[in-house]
């Protein structure tokens, strides 16, 4: 059961994911374009973010869930 727990170290991949993405879209991309400010569409790209996310995060619980039921065995 030893390194089941989450860490800082398994998020860098997802920081590496997000920050370039929300960067590049909201910095750049939105705003020289035609749904520059806050509407439905920069919600739903914000969106999409969290889902990845979350997304993310179910998939390195349900790793770490099935990696300490395999040590137990």
């Amino acid at each position: 059961m030893q390194g089941s727990h989450l860490t800082l170290r398994h998020f860098v991949p997802l920081a590496g994911f997000v920050l370039p993405t929300a960067i590049m879209g909201y910095g750049i991309m939105i705003p020289q374009s035609c749904i520059a400010g806050v509407n439905e569409l920069t919600v739903g790209f914000a969106g999409a973010i969290v889902g990845a996310c979350v997304t993310y995060w179910v998939g390195l619980r349900a790793l770490l869930r099935e990696r300490a039921a395999a040590d137990e065995a």
